[in-house]
């Protein structure tokens, strides 16, 4: 599936860029269904290395939906394509965002949910770039618009993000505070971030920096997590938190420990 999106360049021209998605890899429920989770794989990587991994988890009632994201050049990596959900040159409070990237996979997403039952419970995971990918939503989802505007019109329910950070999180609190529905929202959205402390990619101090922005922001329903010695991967004791934690915010049946 691809996107276009059009973005004014110098003088009165007009860029197109066109975003191809890669292969969407599904995980049905094996028991009821109740809740279904686009899950975001980090940057270079593809929605089956996750799928498998997601598979495996003691959540029967829980459809999991792993897309992959488009090849593109990525600044950080020296202009080399990567398959990734936006580019990124630099991870930095004061950093430029890929606004365009960021709404063009956000609306994927979107397209992703926007044809689940009803009382099918919705959210979105991921780690990584696709951790930073499952914030913007959230944040999209609180203000009810996308970064140009475009309204959004999904009803998240949860939002994991692991070993992430928050793009655009330097004017996000002046956009929540000026209206009441948006309030409204963030305070609402249960939100789980986990973190390793030795992370070597996206250090630690991104994380705790998100969980900043998120709270002052209004996001009040957070939970982080952090792992000592844990690097830029997961570990099954994070994944077994994961897993109670969606239980618990979604109310699946059958919840218990594990």
């Amino acid at each position: 599936m691809s996107y276009s999106h059009n973005t004014m360049g110098s003088g009165s021209r007009t860029a197109r860029r066109t975003f191809e998605f890669g292969r969407t890899h599904v995980v049905r429920p094996k028991g009821k269904h109740q809740a279904t989770i686009v899950w975001l794989h980090g940057l270079g990587d593809n929605g089956s290395t996750w799928s498998q991994l997601l598979e495996s988890l003691p959540l029967p009632n829980i459809k999991w939906i792993c897309p992959t994201a488009p090849t593109r050049p990525v600044a950080l990596l020296g202009g080399f394509p990567y398959s990734a959900w936006f580019d990124v040159g630099e991870l930095s409070a004061d950093g430029p965002d890929d606004w365009e990237g960021l709404d063009a996979s956000a609306a994927h997403i979107a397209n992703l949910l926007s044809t689940e039952p009803s009382d099918v419970k919705v959210g979105i995971g991921g780690f990584s770039m696709g951790a930073a990918m499952a914030l913007y939503s959230a944040t999209a989802f609180a203000l009810g618009r996308y970064g140009n505007g475009n309204p959004y019109n999904i009803n998240l329910r949860a939002i994991v993000g692991l070993s992430g950070w928050l793009p655009g999180s330097r004017c996000l609190r002046n956009k929540i505070e000026v209206s009441h529905e948006a309030a409204r929202r963030a305070a609402s959205l249960p939100i789980m971030l986990g973190h390793g402390t030795c992370d070597d990619v996206v250090p630690y101090k991104y994380g705790e920096i998100s969980v900043h922005s998120l709270s002052v922001a209004g996001f009040r329903n957070l939970s982080f997590k952090n792992y000592e010695g844990m690097g830029h991967y997961t570990v099954p004791k994070e994944m077994n938190e994961v897993c109670n934690w969606l239980t618990a915010r979604l109310g699946l049946e059958g919840s218990r420990s594990i």
